[in-house]
């Protein structure tokens, strides 16, 4: 269901941007814990390792025991209302996108909607429209997860305006660059490798296609999102950089900071500090979250659109009048 499929068409735009937005919605508020130590991960210039002294981090689990004893549970969801405002948005406008692209591509060349390659493109410009409506919104769920106690930002409307005054409007696009070249193949990918998942498992295991439908669409998804996250895992430690950069002094308590360029001057100043292991800081908790995340988008999505089908379909509407 996922994409233009002329031959079973029961979801509109707007339907599949309220899907989009109710799977973001929930997925969120489920991997939210691992999104936060992904971008602490991401954010620290020492090695990952306990036989690293000055590294305040060493690991998932040592890291979970320290955030949890300095900053209480509820530090595993900072940032959380920025986020929810960063999934509803992103979900809503990259199916709405994506199903207008699939169709549009159905109508106007000879290409098939349900094709792979198809969905690696459509699914990487969806995306890429979709991010530059949510990046300010992202560039804030950073700041927000990245600041450790006391905080520098107590509320939303305090680090909007703060950010404007101090650092101006350009702000909320700092790591725009790294995140559009990461996330056309990011999403491109993820779409890619569900669609032919999708179909190989059909052709696996095609009588089962049926009875464990809402399974096989988690676990696809899951996969597809392993395997797109750790092909442009590098960039997004790069966007995360670079989006905290005029942020320094409440970094101080995490370790070393440091300030950046640009996006080249980022990459090369962790190539030459950090080496190459440095673009795969956090790899561990995000390949967990992309497994998760993905998993849970595409699932939720599909069952939301089945949801909005089965209410539209005869059957349903003859229940209702009788």
């Amino acid at each position: 269901m996922v994409g233009y499929d002329p031959e079973a068409k029961c979801v509109s735009t707007v339907e599949a941007a309220a899907a989009g937005s109710a799977s973001g919605l929930v997925t969120r508020v489920l991997i939210s814990p691992l999104d936060v130590l992904k971008i602490r991960f991401q954010l620290q210039i020492e090695q990952l390792s306990s036989r690293n002294p000055t590294a305040k981090y060493h690991g998932i689990l040592q890291a979970v025991q320290r955030i949890l004893r300095e900053e209480g549970l509820g530090a595993f969801w900072k940032g959380h209302i920025p986020a929810q405002f960063l999934s509803v948005g992103y979900g809503a406008v990259q199916f709405m996108a994506f199903e207008s692209l699939t169709e549009l591509v159905h109508n106007v060349t000879s290409y098939s909607a349900r094709g792979s390659f198809v969905h690696l493109v459509c699914g990487g410009l969806a995306a890429c429209t979709a991010t530059v409506a949510v990046q300010p919104v992202d560039t804030l769920r950073t700041r927000f997860a990245a600041q450790g106690e006391p905080k520098i930002y107590p509320n939303l409307r305090h680090a909007v305006l703060t950010m404007y005054q101090t650092e101006g409007p350009r702000t909320f696009y700092r790591g725009l660059t790294p995140t559009l070249v990461a996330i056309f193949p990011y999403a491109g990918l993820q779409f890619f490798f569900y669609n032919i998942l999708q179909q190989f498992s059909e052709w696996v295991i095609p009588a089962e296609g049926k009875k464990g439908g809402n399974i096989k669409n988690l676990v696809c998804g899951s996969c597809a999102g392993i395997i797109s996250k750790t092909l442009t895992y590098p960039l997004d430690v790069v966007k995360k950089r670079l989006q905290v950069g005029g942020f320094e002094h409440a970094r101080a308590a995490f370790g070393q900071v440091r300030t950046y360029g640009g996006f080249l001057d980022c990459m090369r100043q962790i190539m030459r500090e950090e080496g190459s292991g440095g673009f795969f800081k956090g790899l561990s908790p995000s390949l967990l979250k992309a497994a998760l995340s993905t998993g849970l988008v595409f699932f939720w999505y599909e069952l939301f659109c089945s949801f909005l089908c089965a209410l539209k379909s005869p059957d349903s509407t003859g229940r209702k009048e009788g």
